[in-house]
């Protein structure tokens, strides 16, 4: 694997033992991603993506094998790992200001040291002007983009983004991805981005790893070499719709399996 990777597993296992029932989530599951790569992760429905970016979070640990940060174990959650969930689980009672701002408020530093960073993160997910609305006043597509900048304000260095617009409607999604385009090209961090969307996965990473049924393996790697800077107008390219068949067949051989399985392991 590269010595240039900031994320790595290596022959990664993931066995689950749920009432007496062993359930294999992964099975020799081997991935590096390159520091400032978008690396999108691929697959049916319980074939264990999220427990993989579980895993790489610290909220988890693998039965076998390996998984670093920077070369070193990860062996907890680390704010250097920073995580965006389907739902951003929002304080309710704080407004957006007070949200974006929390992480930094809990390191005890002054606001004068953030407060330019944070207007300037609030500003690029398209929030100025309801810095002190409340979450019950947002809709979802604007609670997520306040999610995201409690993230990014904390600066760090990879971004795990676990199905974060998989809760919205189509066209609020299309917009959510153009605001994610257009902050990844501004800051490029490493993420690794879990999604079952495949037009989602192609448009915005650098690489799509397509993972097979349970127990999850990675079926195929593959480089998405569209130029950068992206917009939507790219999923009409040919190209694009050529990638898109590719892994529309290898998503709907590994779901056939997968419909095979019994309840689903994510």
């Amino acid at each position: 694997m590269s010595d240039r990777a900031v994320v790595e597993l290596a022959e990664v296992w993931k066995v689950f033992d749920t009432g007496g029932r062993r359930v294999e989530a992964l099975q020799a599951v081997s991935l590096a991603v390159a520091r400032n790569e978008f690396a999108a992760i691929l697959g049916p429905s319980g074939c264990g993506k999220s427990t993989l970016l579980n895993m790489v979070a610290g909220f988890d640990a693998p039965t076998r094998g390996s998984v670093l940060f920077d070369g070193e174990p990860v062996r907890a959650p680390d704010p250097r790992r920073a995580v965006v969930f389907q739902e951003p689980a929002l304080f309710p009672w704080y407004t957006v200001l007070d949200n974006v701002t929390f992480g930094l408020r809990t390191r005890g530093l002054p606001a004068a040291s953030y407060r330019a960073r944070v207007e300037a993160f609030i500003e690029q997910v398209g929030l100025r002007g309801f810095e002190a609305h409340y979450p019950a006043e947002l809709s979802g597509g604007m609670k997520q983009r306040v999610g995201i900048a409690r993230v990014l304000v904390m600066e760090p260095d990879v971004l795990l983004m676990d199905e974060p617009f998989g809760s919205l409607d189509a066209q609020t999604r299309s917009l959510m991805q153009e605001l994610l385009l257009s902050v990844w090209e501004r800051h490029q961090q490493t993420v690794l981005f879990v999604t079952h969307d495949i037009e989602e996965a192609l448009l915005l990473a650098d690489s799509v790893s397509v993972m097979t049924a349970r127990p999850g393996r990675i079926k195929k790697r593959l480089a998405v070499e569209l130029p950068r800077p992206r917009s939507l107008e790219v999923t009409t390219s040919p190209f694009f719709n050529d990638l898109k068949r590719e892994v529309l067949a290898l998503i709907r051989e590994e779901s056939v399996k997968a419909a095979a399985y019994g309840p689903e392991t994510r």
